[in-house]
């Protein structure tokens, strides 16, 4: 697919600065720009690239000044990572959609799959199934009995979805993930460790991705439940009774302990960690490896560290613990001239 520099800025509302006919066909970094992409600009550290960039169009933000001559063609627009974020999605849209079915696939003669979808080699659909139509299921996918996923949901390969599990609409699910394994739920007898039943199912709402090999767990009763929106990276776990409000996000290696709430556009970054029968407030924002240990009541609060404090008082904590060996050290000597103050007013008297 070609484009000119006048369609793309017709597309995200921009303006051409330069000559509306270059034509691009392919996307590249700034850095790595190449005749025939386009780029972007949206922070200021990578301003010099533009000057020697290959690519023929390049977004910027209309406050953009350049300092000397730039060869590519550019679109000046409100918001350049919005632009291009918002180009990816109209090229992925106009890509072909595969369809059809592998005679190599498995599907239960009870089972029902709607029109238009994809079945690659190797996916099995168990008894009771019903696929949406527009659904895409790359080979090796699993989907058990009486599980439902809604239209035009794309699954990756060696994705599994356990029995009576739910899926929502125009979900994207990578290679490798889990729905519905069972929660982590064991009573400790004088034997060992009794497994506990986990009867219950999840359920992933309509707009979800979910990252390579993250797993949410099925309740032990009742449903954990991903509510739409919701966004998690890869090697994410989401524990049984979990609910994950709409639009929240959640980077790698984020832990949710079992029966915990998690409210609307939360954001988690990386090796988060919440413990068990939480309640976590909308809009909360969790540093990388915070440890949230309680309930966070009131929406909109920033935490940091393990355990979790706010994150201007983490970052003042922060500064004085990087000095608490010279800290200790003036302490230490403060400690020894009192004693020997002490010591002298007592010879005095």
């Amino acid at each position: 697919m070609e484009f000119t520099a006048g369609m793309i800025a017709g597309l995200i509302e921009g303006t051409v600065v330069g000559d509306p006919e270059a034509k691009v066909n392919n996307f590249a970094k700034i850095e790595e720009g190449k005749p025939g992409c386009i780029s972007f600009l949206a922070n200021d550290k990578y301003e010099n690239y533009i000057y020697t960039t290959e690519s023929s169009v390049v977004l910027v933000n209309n406050n953009f000044q350049p300092k000397k001559e730039i060869k590519a063609t550019l679109i000046k627009v409100p918001d350049a990572r919005e632009a291009v974020a918002k180009l990816l999605q109209i090229y992925e849209s106009m890509k072909p959609k595969r369809t059809g079915i592998s005679d190599l696939a498995f599907i239960d003669s009870s089972a029902k799959v709607g029109k238009n979808c994809y079945i690659g080699p190797f996916v099995a659909i168990a008894e009771g199934v019903e696929i949406g139509d527009g659904c895409v299921l790359h080979p090796h996918v699993t989907i058990g009995k009486n599980a439902k996923v809604g239209e035009n949901t794309e699954i990756y390969s060696n994705a599994v979805i356990y029995h009576d599990c739910k899926v929502g609409s125009r979900c994207i699910l990578h290679a490798g993930c889990v729905i519905g394994a069972d929660g982590f739920g064991f009573q400790p007898t004088e034997e060992g460790y009794e497994k506990i039943p986990q009867i219950g199912i999840a359920i992933i709402e309509d707009d979800v991705e979910i990252g390579a090999n993250t797993c949410v767990d099925r309740a032990v009763m009742g449903a954990t439940i991903v509510h739409s929106g919701v966004k998690l990276d890869n090697l994410v776990q989401i524990a049984h009774n979990d609910e994950i409000g709409s639009h929240t996000v959640m980077s790698a290696q984020v832990g949710i302990a079992g029966s915990t709430k998690v409210g609307e556009w939360c954001m988690f970054g990386g090796q988060v960690g919440v413990a068990g029968h939480a309640t976590i407030a909308n809009k909360v924002m969790a540093g990388a490896q915070s440890g949230i240990a309680n309930s966070i009541k009131k929406d909109g609060t920033a935490v940091q560290g393990a355990p979790a404090i706010d994150y201007k008082n983490f970052w003042r904590s922060s500064v004085v613990f990087k000095n608490l060996p010279e800290l200790n050290t003036t302490v230490n000597q403060l400690k020894k001239e009192i004693e020997e103050l002490k010591n002298k007013l007592n010879e005095q008297h």
